[in-house]
Parts: structure tokens; C-alpha cells; sequence
């Protein structure tokens, strides 16, 4: 398909340009053991704990977001009945060890916070439905905290509904992505900067968590202004309260983004701009009053965004050394690329 002369104005014409331009999905079974990965993060009291996630399969958002591709492992079809909490306790089972993709040999941890990630949002009942939400609660009662993800607009009673069934406590996971208000529209995300910061200020209000996700790169914003964009980012998701702002590279290589990139929308980000963005987000927050946030780069198949496959390795360590320690480490001088950079900046090329 040839890319469009411009990106269409409107959410039903951008959602048929998001859904022409996907490809097959993934064949998932939504009663067999989901995907599970364990991330080593501080705990926010000075140490760091080993935080498992569990890749839940369901139905898929009902937004079109142009540039999400969880979608390729999701079902068509509403979420079966029990057919979550069957995974959660699948991958949960006694004797069950979970399978770590990241080096967690920095420091003693304790494995004691759980992330249920949906590819979606967990109160969306097309995708959990609501009658296993106690089926749920049951089957993680002896962790001390739980992270879900959600869209803003779904955060309301069944929130404290679920908090309530909870033994652990919860934290909810949202996107905010980016604080430039027209670049979040044409995301076609379905809300607003004040919507976030709505459902920020509920969740607050009822003794729920917050993380927050923003992208790095995200599309729609001109390449002199993002990083600019993603400080002032930062800022609205630490005044909206959170406790961890999560970065997280722009995928460009699904559905619509290399019809975005055509149209000089978007830039895929690099390995080194994560490490730039990372550097200086922690930067940021640890030079103002709001120290208490938490700044994580996502290292999930980072070999996307390598330029060097003789300095990943190194890098994926200095970025994992960031997130666990919270500070900025020495950058990575690289012979094979001769990539170098000040610290607090690194990366190749």
C-alpha cells in the first residue's frame, strides 16, 4: 500500500488508516501460559526489587493508537471468562521460575512486585471481564504490589472496585506519551492532556499508584522541540504524582509508522537517543524538589534500535544500570562505531 499524501484529520478516517496498514497478528492462545520476563527496579526506599510481568492475552484496546503494536498479540474476539486468571496462575505456579532477559546481577533482589500487562487495558471488560477481577485479586494475594495498565478514560469505580478485592496494593500504569497536545491528538490516542491528569488526580484521591509511560520519539513532534517536549512531559506526569515515569522508544517498524515516517512525520529513535533521553530525564527530576520519581528506560528488544552490534550489549548494561541505581553511569566508548559521548549523554551514532 502506498502511503497517503497526508495523514488523515479525524479518529475514524486515522483509525482505517492505522487498521489498512496492519499485518497478520500473532496466533495466541488465551488459555495457555503467558509470555513472563522479570526486570530488576528500585524500589523507591533505596533498594531494588526484581519486578515480574506477565504478558497477558485478551482482547485487543478499543483504541487505535497509530503507534501501538500490541496489538499483534491479541485476540479478535472478546477475553473468555477465567481465561486470565488461568494465565496468572499458570505463571505463578509453585515451582514455576520465571525466565529473566535481562542481567539482574547488580544488586540482591527480592521478587515481590508483579505487573499484569494486557496489551490493552485491564479495565476494559471486553478485555478482563469484570466477573474475574476476585479470581484475580485471588491469585496474586501474596505479592506487595500490582501494576496495571489502563487508558485514562477507563480509570473510575471498577479501579476501586479491584483495589479493594487487592491483598497487594495497585498501582496503575498510563500512558500520557507525550504533553504536546497536537502531536497526543494525532497519536489518536482518545484523550487529552486533561484527561490524563483527571484520571492522575482519581487515582490519587482513592490511594492508587501511578506510572506513567512517554515516548521517546514520538511522531508529530519537529526533531528541534522534542527535547524540549518530552521535559515538559516529564513535568505533567511528576505533578500528576508518579512514582516511576518509564521511557519508551518509538517502535517504527509495524502498521502505520513507516507510512509516518514516509510522510516525514516520524524518526525512529536510536539506542543512543534512549540513552540521551534517559540521561537527561533523571537529570531533571533529581535536580528538582520531585527527586522521589523513579526513571526507567524500557530494554525490551533494544537490538531495534542499535546502530552497533558491538556496543549493544554494553549499552543494554549501562541503561539497566541507570534504571537500578539512579544515576547516570560513564558512557560506553565504542572502537568498532566510535561512539563516544560526555557522560550523561552516551551512545553511538
Amino acid at each position: 500500500m502506498s502511503a497517503p499524501a497526508v495523514y488523515p484529520i479525524g479518529r475514524a478516517a486515522r483509525d482505517r488508516f492505522v487498521l489498512e496498514r496492519r499485518g497478520p497478528r500473532r496466533l495466541v492462545d488465551p488459555w495457555a501460559p503467558p509470555r513472563v520476563v522479570v526486570d530488576p527496579e528500585p524500589d523507591g526506599a533505596g533498594g531494588v526489587v526484581d519486578v515480574i510481568t506477565l504478558f497477558l492475552t485478551g482482547r485487543e484496546c478499543p483504541w487505535r493508537c497509530v503507534m501501538c503494536d500490541l496489538w499483534r498479540d491479541t485476540l479478535e474476539t472478546d477475553t473468555p471468562p477465567g481465561a486470565i486468571p488461568h494465565q496468572i496462575r499458570l505463571a505463578l505456579a509453585p515451582g514455576t521460575e520465571p525466565s529473566s532477559e535481562l542481567s539482574s546481577e547488580l544488586a540482591p533482589h527480592v521478587r515481590r512486585h508483579l505487573k499484569l500487562y494486557n496489551s490493552g487495558s485491564f479495565f476494559d471488560p471486553r478485555a478482563v471481564p469484570p466477573e474475574d477481577d476476585q479470581a484475580i485479586a485471588d491469585a496474586v494475594a501474596d505479592v506487595a504490589r500490582v501494576t496495571v495498565e489502563s487508558h485514562p478514560r477507563l480509570v473510575g469505580d471498577r479501579t476501586w472496585r479491584f483495589r479493594d478485592r487487592l491483598a497487594p496494593a495497585l498501582e496503575v500504569a498510563m500512558g500520557l506519551e507525550t504533553a504536546h497536545p497536537d502531536a497526543l491528538a494525532r497519536l489518536n490516542k482518545g484523550c487529552t492532556v486533561d484527561d490524563f491528569a483527571a484520571a492522575a488526580a482519581a487515582l490519587a484521591a482513592h490511594g492508587v499508584g501511578l506510572r506513567v509511560f512517554l515516548l521517546v520519539h514520538p511522531p508529530f513532534v519537529a526533531r528541534d522541540e522534542r527535547s524540549a517536549w518530552l521535559r515538559r512531559s516529564i513535568d505533567v506526569a511528576v505533578d500528576a504524582g508518579a512514582a516511576t515515569i518509564a521511557l519508551i522508544p518509538t517502535r517504527g517498524d509495524t502498521g502505520a509508522m513507516p507510512a509516518l515516517a514516509e510522510l516525514g512525520e516520524f524518526a525512529p529513535p536510536t539506542l543512543a537517543d534512549l540513552e540521551t533521553s534517559a540521561a537527561r530525564a533523571l537529570n531533571s527530576v533529581q535536580t528538582s524538589v520531585q527527586s522521589r520519581v523513579r526513571i526507567v528506560a524500557d530494554l525490551w528488544d533494544l537490538q531495534a534500535f542499535a546502530t552497533c552490534a558491538d556496543c549493544l550489549d554494553a549499552r543494554r548494561a549501562r541503561l539497566l544500570r541507570l534504571n537500578v541505581e539512579q544515576r547516570v553511569p560513564e558512557p560506553i566508548a565504542c572502537a568498532a562505531c566510535g561512539g563516544t559521548r560526555p557522560a550523561g549523554v552516551g551512545g553511538c551514532p
